[in-house]
């Protein structure tokens, strides 16, 4: 399908940049230690990656840097080739869909069909266009019956699907989750997997404490600890290395 935010501007595309690509990060707030030390990973079309790690360990911090919401004290960030600096966010932005661990800070609009629109429109394109997409995907999540609705009225396993709705109606490249299965109980937990596996985005990369359905989407795990990544690897046999797992604070059965 033909992006709906492509524009002449758009800038140009080497064959293969990295998705995202990440040399020596380092962040720390204010007057603290690092909570990111020398971080250096690369995420390439086709990857489905974790981000674990325990409570504290930094995973929403990393992804905030990664969207430019907050600015690392040194280190290089990159998305499809583009660095991560204030000049070029809202470059960067529109290859990147990013979806808070609260569904409400996303949905603000009247009703679920307005949210899904308001980025697209907000980007120029025509409004019968906005709509049509965003009618297809609330087909695609089952939430055709809500379009009306406010987010206030939905469960909040539809305001999740809602809110990643809103994100892909900019057909972004890279999508990045965090805690998604936050709240939701198992019947929308297996809803949202299903759906993932079947988006059509070069990466996702989703942190979360859920490891037995981290292990049903993703292919490879970061491991976050001491403000670095001491495991980068395939997940299916990590996720059976209990011995680690419980090392890093993150013991599998609980």
């Amino acid at each position: 399908m033909k992006s709906l935010t492509s524009n002449p501007q758009s800038p140009t595309h080497h064959p293969h940049p990295a998705a995202v690509e990440v040399q020596n990060l380092v962040y720390a707030y204010p007057n603290q230690e690092p909570v990111l030390r020398d971080i250096s990973f690369t995420l390439k079309a086709g990857d489905r990656v974790a981000l674990m790690g325990a409570t504290g360990s930094g995973k929403s911090t990393l992804l905030e840097n990664l969207i430019g919401l907050k600015q690392p004290q040194s280190g290089r960030i990159c998305i499809n080739g583009i660095p991560v600096e204030p000049k070029t966010l809202s470059q960067v932005r529109r290859h990147i869909g990013f979806a808070f661990q609260d569904a409400n800070d996303q949905l603000f609009m009247p009703t679920i069909l307005e949210d899904i629109t308001f980025g697209p429109r907000n980007y120029g394109v025509s409004p019968a266009l906005a709509i049509d997409r965003a009618r297809q995907l609330l087909a695609d999540f089952g939430l055709e019956a809500y379009a009306n609705r406010s987010a206030h009225q939905l469960s909040g396993g539809q305001r999740r699907l809602a809110a990643l709705a809103a994100i892909l109606a900019l057909e972004p490249a890279i999508l990045i989750l965090d805690e998604p299965t936050n709240g939701l109980d198992p019947a929308w937990r297996r809803h949202l997997a299903q759906v993932l596996l079947k988006l059509p985005v070069q990466v996702i990369l989703i942190a979360s404490h859920d490891l037995h359905w981290l292990g049903k989407v993703t292919q490879r795990a970061l491991v976050l600890a001491g403000g670095q990544i001491p495991i980068d690897r395939e997940i299916q046999p990590l996720l059976k290395d209990g011995d680690t797992l419980d090392r890093l604070g993150l013991p599998v059965d609980w």
